[in-house]
Protein backbone atom coordinates (compact mmCIF):
# COMPACT_ATOMS: atom_id res chain seq x y z
CA UNK A 1 0.00 0.00 0.00
CA UNK A 2 1.37 3.35 -1.02
CA UNK A 3 1.17 6.30 1.82
CA UNK A 4 -0.37 9.41 0.79
CA UNK A 5 2.24 11.67 2.84
CA UNK A 6 1.94 15.49 3.26
CA UNK A 7 5.21 17.00 1.95
CA UNK A 8 6.37 20.76 3.48
CA UNK A 9 9.54 22.49 3.10
CA UNK A 10 11.86 23.19 5.59
CA UNK A 11 14.13 25.88 6.39
CA UNK A 12 16.98 25.29 3.73
CA UNK A 13 14.19 24.70 0.84
CA UNK A 14 14.39 20.79 1.35
CA UNK A 15 11.21 18.69 1.08
CA UNK A 16 10.37 16.93 4.16
CA UNK A 17 7.76 14.73 5.27
CA UNK A 18 5.45 16.42 7.96
CA UNK A 19 4.32 14.25 11.18
CA UNK A 20 0.94 13.70 11.85
CA UNK A 21 2.02 12.00 15.43
CA UNK A 22 5.11 12.55 16.92
CA UNK A 23 6.21 11.24 20.22
CA UNK A 24 8.65 12.39 22.76
CA UNK A 25 10.68 10.07 25.14
CA UNK A 26 6.92 8.76 26.36
CA UNK A 27 6.29 6.72 29.43
CA UNK A 28 3.73 5.06 31.14
CA UNK A 29 3.86 3.19 34.64
CA UNK A 30 1.26 2.10 37.09
CA UNK A 31 1.20 2.05 41.24
CA UNK A 32 0.52 -1.47 42.84
CA UNK A 33 0.67 0.06 46.11
CA UNK A 34 3.76 -2.32 46.47
CA UNK A 35 6.46 -1.29 43.56
CA UNK A 36 5.96 0.82 40.26
CA UNK A 37 5.27 -1.18 37.01
CA UNK A 38 6.70 0.40 34.15
CA UNK A 39 4.91 -0.37 30.96
CA UNK A 40 6.51 1.88 28.26
CA UNK A 41 9.82 3.00 28.89
CA UNK A 42 11.39 6.23 26.84
CA UNK A 43 9.33 5.69 23.53
CA UNK A 44 10.02 8.16 20.70
CA UNK A 45 7.87 7.86 17.58
CA UNK A 46 7.08 9.98 14.57
CA UNK A 47 4.50 8.98 11.91
CA UNK A 48 4.19 10.85 8.28
CA UNK A 49 0.78 11.89 7.48
CA UNK A 50 -0.75 9.00 5.49
CA UNK A 51 1.39 6.44 6.81
CA UNK A 52 0.05 2.75 7.42
CA UNK A 53 1.50 1.78 10.61
CA UNK A 54 1.40 -1.22 12.20
CA UNK A 55 2.39 -1.94 16.15
CA UNK A 56 3.85 -5.54 17.06
CA UNK A 57 4.91 -7.43 19.92
CA UNK A 58 4.73 -10.01 22.52
CA UNK A 59 1.56 -10.03 25.01
CA UNK A 60 2.53 -7.13 27.17
CA UNK A 61 5.13 -5.45 25.71
CA UNK A 62 2.92 -2.32 25.57
CA UNK A 63 1.23 -2.33 22.37
CA UNK A 64 -2.72 -1.67 23.01
CA UNK A 65 -0.74 0.81 26.35
CA UNK A 66 0.91 2.71 23.18
CA UNK A 67 -2.11 3.04 21.40
CA UNK A 68 -4.55 4.13 23.96
CA UNK A 69 -2.14 6.75 25.08
CA UNK A 70 -1.90 8.04 21.08
CA UNK A 71 -5.17 8.08 21.20
CA UNK A 72 -5.41 10.22 24.32
CA UNK A 73 -7.83 7.43 26.00
CA UNK A 74 -5.08 7.12 28.65
CA UNK A 75 -2.50 9.76 30.57
CA UNK A 76 1.31 9.85 30.46
CA UNK A 77 3.42 8.89 32.92
CA UNK A 78 5.80 11.52 31.46
CA UNK A 79 6.96 12.96 27.71
CA UNK A 80 4.54 14.19 24.96
CA UNK A 81 1.84 13.17 22.34
CA UNK A 82 1.23 15.45 20.05
CA UNK A 83 -1.54 14.82 17.20
CA UNK A 84 -2.05 16.71 14.18
CA UNK A 85 0.41 19.56 15.43
CA UNK A 86 -2.10 19.96 18.85
CA UNK A 87 -0.52 18.87 22.05
CA UNK A 88 -2.43 16.68 23.81
CA UNK A 89 -0.16 15.51 26.86
CA UNK A 90 -1.86 17.05 30.25
CA UNK A 91 -4.96 18.07 28.48
CA UNK A 92 -8.69 18.38 30.43
CA UNK A 93 -11.17 15.22 29.18
CA UNK A 94 -13.06 17.91 27.70
CA UNK A 95 -10.67 18.70 25.12
CA UNK A 96 -9.34 15.72 24.79
CA UNK A 97 -13.02 14.31 23.99
CA UNK A 98 -13.15 17.31 21.09
CA UNK A 99 -9.45 16.22 19.62
CA UNK A 100 -10.92 12.51 19.45
CA UNK A 101 -14.05 13.60 17.56
CA UNK A 102 -12.21 15.66 15.17
CA UNK A 103 -9.13 13.85 14.34
CA UNK A 104 -9.06 10.24 15.77
CA UNK A 105 -11.36 7.21 14.73
CA UNK A 106 -10.91 3.82 16.37
CA UNK A 107 -11.81 -0.04 15.65
CA UNK A 108 -11.70 -2.56 18.52
CA UNK A 109 -11.06 -5.70 18.84
CA UNK A 110 -14.43 -5.63 20.98
CA UNK A 111 -16.65 -3.68 18.37
CA UNK A 112 -18.23 -1.72 20.78
CA UNK A 113 -21.57 -0.43 19.21
CA UNK A 114 -23.81 0.36 21.39
CA UNK A 115 -26.68 -2.69 21.29
CA UNK A 116 -29.82 0.05 21.17
CA UNK A 117 -28.61 1.56 18.53
CA UNK A 118 -29.25 0.14 15.07
CA UNK A 119 -26.22 0.14 12.54
CA UNK A 120 -26.63 3.23 11.20
CA UNK A 121 -27.28 4.78 14.33
CA UNK A 122 -23.88 3.79 15.75
CA UNK A 123 -21.86 4.97 12.47
CA UNK A 124 -24.10 8.32 13.04
CA UNK A 125 -22.51 8.67 16.50
CA UNK A 126 -19.30 10.15 16.27
CA UNK A 127 -20.56 12.74 14.05
CA UNK A 128 -23.50 13.39 15.83
CA UNK A 129 -21.50 14.26 19.13
CA UNK A 130 -19.36 16.59 16.78
CA UNK A 131 -22.47 18.14 15.14
CA UNK A 132 -21.93 17.27 11.62
CA UNK A 133 -24.40 14.04 11.67
CA UNK A 134 -24.95 13.63 8.13
CA UNK A 135 -27.14 9.83 7.57
CA UNK A 136 -27.22 10.06 4.33
CA UNK A 137 -23.10 9.76 4.78
CA UNK A 138 -23.69 7.02 7.18
CA UNK A 139 -26.01 4.88 4.82
CA UNK A 140 -22.85 5.66 1.93
CA UNK A 141 -20.12 3.96 4.48
CA UNK A 142 -22.45 1.12 5.54
CA UNK A 143 -22.71 0.16 1.59
CA UNK A 144 -18.97 0.74 0.86
CA UNK A 145 -18.96 -2.40 3.81
CA UNK A 146 -21.85 -4.69 2.17
CA UNK A 147 -24.13 -3.78 4.86
CA UNK A 148 -26.71 -1.26 2.92
CA UNK A 149 -29.35 -3.93 3.53
CA UNK A 150 -28.76 -3.76 7.59
CA UNK A 151 -29.06 -0.58 8.47
CA UNK A 152 -32.18 -1.04 10.51
CA UNK A 153 -30.62 -4.03 12.49
CA UNK A 154 -29.69 -3.97 15.99
CA UNK A 155 -25.83 -5.38 16.87
CA UNK A 156 -27.72 -8.79 18.67
CA UNK A 157 -28.99 -9.26 15.03
CA UNK A 158 -25.46 -9.02 13.21
CA UNK A 159 -22.69 -11.61 12.63
CA UNK A 160 -19.45 -10.34 14.28
CA UNK A 161 -17.96 -10.03 10.81
CA UNK A 162 -20.76 -7.66 10.29
CA UNK A 163 -20.65 -6.23 13.78
CA UNK A 164 -17.01 -5.13 13.19
CA UNK A 165 -18.11 -3.71 9.47
CA UNK A 166 -20.11 -1.47 11.52
CA UNK A 167 -17.75 -0.21 13.46
CA UNK A 168 -15.09 0.35 10.73
CA UNK A 169 -17.92 2.41 8.97
CA UNK A 170 -18.08 4.42 12.50
CA UNK A 171 -14.42 4.82 12.48
CA UNK A 172 -14.77 6.94 8.94
CA UNK A 173 -17.66 8.33 10.03
CA UNK A 174 -16.38 12.42 10.43
CA UNK A 175 -13.71 11.42 8.41
CA UNK A 176 -10.47 11.76 10.49
CA UNK A 177 -7.08 12.43 9.38
CA UNK A 178 -6.21 9.64 12.04
CA UNK A 179 -7.31 6.13 12.19
CA UNK A 180 -6.31 3.60 15.27
CA UNK A 181 -7.02 -0.16 15.10
CA UNK A 182 -6.45 -2.67 18.50
CA UNK A 183 -6.09 -5.94 16.98
CA UNK A 184 -9.41 -5.32 14.70
CA UNK A 185 -9.38 -8.88 13.34
CA UNK A 186 -8.69 -10.60 16.94
CA UNK A 187 -12.64 -11.74 16.98
CA UNK A 188 -12.75 -12.84 13.79
CA UNK A 189 -12.66 -16.17 11.83
CA UNK A 190 -9.94 -16.14 9.12
CA UNK A 191 -12.23 -15.09 6.02
CA UNK A 192 -13.80 -12.38 8.11
CA UNK A 193 -11.10 -11.29 9.24
CA UNK A 194 -9.37 -10.99 5.36
CA UNK A 195 -12.34 -9.31 4.73
CA UNK A 196 -12.66 -6.69 7.54
CA UNK A 197 -9.13 -5.88 6.39
CA UNK A 198 -9.48 -5.37 2.59
CA UNK A 199 -12.11 -3.12 3.65
CA UNK A 200 -9.75 -1.21 6.33
CA UNK A 201 -6.91 -1.08 3.46
CA UNK A 202 -9.69 -0.20 0.73
CA UNK A 203 -11.41 2.44 3.23
CA UNK A 204 -8.03 4.22 4.19
CA UNK A 205 -7.23 4.87 0.65
CA UNK A 206 -9.88 6.26 -0.15
CA UNK A 207 -9.98 8.51 2.68
CA UNK A 208 -6.44 9.21 3.49
CA UNK A 209 -5.89 8.52 6.18
CA UNK A 210 -3.10 8.21 8.94
CA UNK A 211 -3.32 4.26 10.04
CA UNK A 212 -2.28 3.11 13.05
CA UNK A 213 -2.88 -0.34 13.78
CA UNK A 214 -1.83 -2.62 16.52
CA UNK A 215 -1.83 -6.49 15.73
CA UNK A 216 -0.33 -9.63 16.64
CA UNK A 217 -1.21 -10.76 12.86
CA UNK A 218 1.85 -11.20 10.73
CA UNK A 219 -0.21 -11.08 7.43
CA UNK A 220 -2.09 -8.35 8.51
CA UNK A 221 0.83 -6.68 9.40
CA UNK A 222 2.27 -7.24 5.83
CA UNK A 223 0.00 -4.77 4.39
CA UNK A 224 1.59 -2.26 6.19
CA UNK A 225 4.37 0.67 5.22
CA UNK A 226 5.64 0.23 8.27
CA UNK A 227 6.22 -2.36 11.05
CA UNK A 228 7.31 -1.13 14.94
CA UNK A 229 8.22 -3.96 17.09
CA UNK A 230 8.06 -3.69 21.05
CA UNK A 231 9.64 -5.46 23.51
CA UNK A 232 9.74 -5.01 27.49
CA UNK A 233 8.25 -1.44 26.83
CA UNK A 234 10.87 -0.34 24.51
CA UNK A 235 10.93 -0.07 20.07
CA UNK A 236 13.23 -3.22 19.27
CA UNK A 237 12.56 -2.23 15.88
CA UNK A 238 11.18 -0.21 13.26
CA UNK A 239 11.14 -1.49 9.58
CA UNK A 240 9.86 0.08 6.29
CA UNK A 241 8.30 -2.02 3.43
CA UNK A 242 11.13 -4.25 2.17
CA UNK A 243 13.78 -2.42 4.26
CA UNK A 244 14.98 -2.78 8.52
CA UNK A 245 15.51 0.87 9.27
CA UNK A 246 17.20 -0.68 12.75
CA UNK A 247 17.07 -3.12 15.50
CA UNK A 248 17.86 -2.80 18.97
CA UNK A 249 19.38 -5.85 20.73
CA UNK A 250 18.27 -5.54 24.25
CA UNK A 251 19.62 -8.75 25.73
Amino acid sequence: MQAHKAIIENGEGNSIERAIIEVQQLTKAIDTGVHRVEILKGIDLSIPRGEFVAIMGPSGSGKSTLLGLLAGLDTVSSGSVILDGVNITGMAEDQLALVRGRKIGFVFQSYQLIPTLTAQENVLLPAELTGTGDPRRARELLARVGLQDRLDHYPVQLSGGEQQRVALARAFMVAPPILMADEPTGNLDSANGQHVLDLLLELNAREGTTLVLVTHDANLASFADRRVTLRDGKIVSDERAGTREHSINLR
